[in-house]
């Protein structure tokens, strides 16, 4: 690569679900997708859904003779699950965790405990700074796993992380040649989401710019003839969706080219398996030097961005209107659990002082009350918090997407 005037990136995309206890064969898959990485040396790979750091260590000495340098990150309670393997040095690190990731209560989601986020790595090859971004996805992580689309209860939140992506990246990236983003974004391509990220960034969708393709159709990434995915939650998509990207803009005086995309599609070779639930994206990107910088352009024509980021503050707006009566109903059961408390606080203290003829009420059953208005007490009170973090951070995301908004009517 080094001298050639057109230097060739090859990326590796995959959401590995890995995750300790729950995911079927997992250290079978983990040694499978070491020995593809192993055998194909491409120039990046990004992972996500490591969340064992013993699964991280055991791929770090099986590839550490053709990816000398490797980052983990860690965040949340049990982690990013995400971690870059590179063939070249790794300047710089960076991690930043959204400000909302779902709801500590749905357990049965553990998006709360994921620590959803998204890393920066700085890697320098043949002169030219990359800045590549790798996401972890939600437990689904990152963006958050659509759970229902037709009732989508997290859509305020993904798009709250969406737009916190494409902020960072954007002021990030200022000083870097390339930008290249891979990970599991769980959105499909035409959802507001995606708009608003490849909008206010540039980014564009090796996808939709390869010169050549080969994978699943239509580039899915979780398709139904996988073995370990659920069919019934792609019965309105008979072909699967496409939730895994790879996406890349230039930043200074150089072109990115997507010149081939590919998919895994299926078992992994000689094996009754695939590598994981979703399919794998690679990507050869060809970067060449131009004469003047290409700027920071957004990646779409400023009237159809502000249509979308008008679109994305209505959903917004529509989840702090939904945050702020959670708020208030928590708040309203606090000050009910907590009267309640207060009443039989009075009433104990009236028999210690002999002002009733008798206990009204059972000693356990007191107790027992007691105990629940308590317990409810807390419940309600830590929910109350939880809302009230929520409807901040929503409200500060609407207010920057109407200044960003004012900013794109008031250009000539």
């Amino acid at each position: 690569m080094e001298g050639d005037p057109t230097l060739q990136l090859r990326v590796f995309d995959l959401n590995c679900w890995a995750i300790r206890y729950l995911s079927k064969r997992r250290q079978e898959r983990v040694q499978l997708i070491g020995d593809m990485l192993r055998r194909e040396g491409f120039d990046l790979v990004l992972l996500q859904e490591v969340w064992s750091e013993r699964d991280y260590s055991d791929l770090k000495v099986k590839l550490g003779g053709c990816y000398p340098f490797s980052h983990y990150f860690r965040s949340g309670v049990i982690g990013s699950g995400l971690c870059v393997f590179s063939r070249f040095p790794i300047l710089d690190t960076l991690l930043y965790q959204y400000s909302l990731n779902g709801y500590p209560y749905m357990l049965q989601h553990g998006d709360w405990f994921c620590g959803k986020s998204v890393g920066l790595v700085v890697v320098k090859i043949s002169g030219i700074i990359f800045n590549v971004y790798p996401l972890s996805p939600p437990a689904s992580c990152q963006l958050h796993a659509e759970y229902c689309r037709e009732k989508d209860a997290y859509l305020p939140h993904r798009l709250v992380q969406a737009w916190e992506l494409a902020q960072f990246i954007r002021h990030t990236s200022k000083a870097a040649d390339v930008v290249v983003l891979g990970g599991d974004l769980n959105m499909h391509p035409e959802d507001v989401g995606i708009r608003l990220l490849r909008g206010w960034t540039g980014l564009r969708d090796a996808f939709a710019e390869a010169t050549r393709f080969e994978g699943c159709e239509d580039g899915c990434t979780l398709v139904p003839s996988n073995c370990f995915t659920v069919n019934s939650e792609l019965l309105p998509f008979p072909l699967g969706i496409r939730i895994d990207y790879i996406l890349y803009k230039a930043v200074s005086s150089f072109t990115v080219k997507c010149e081939e995309l590919k998919t895994t599609t299926g078992t992994a070779p000689g094996m009754d398996i695939p590598f994981s639930d979703h399919e794998a994206v690679m990507a050869t990107l060809h970067i060449r030097r131009q004469g003047q910088a290409a700027g920071d352009a957004l990646g779409t024509a400023e009237p159809t961005l502000a249509d979308v980021v008008t679109e994305a503050r209505t959903e917004v707006g529509v989840g702090l209107r939904a945050a702020r009566g959670q708020r208030y109903s928590a708040g309203r059961m606090a000050v009910l659990a907590l009267l309640l408390l207060l009443l039989q606080a009075a009433a104990a203290l009236g028999a210690l002082a002999g002002l009733a003829a008798g206990q009204p009420f059972p000693k356990l059953s007191f107790s027992l009350l007691a105990f629940l208005a308590l317990g409810v007490l807390l419940l309600a009170t830590g929910l109350h918090l939880f809302h009230t973090m929520e409807v901040k951070m929503l409200q500060g995301t609407e207010e920057q997407m109407r200044m960003a908004l004012r900013a794109l009517q008031e250009r000539p």
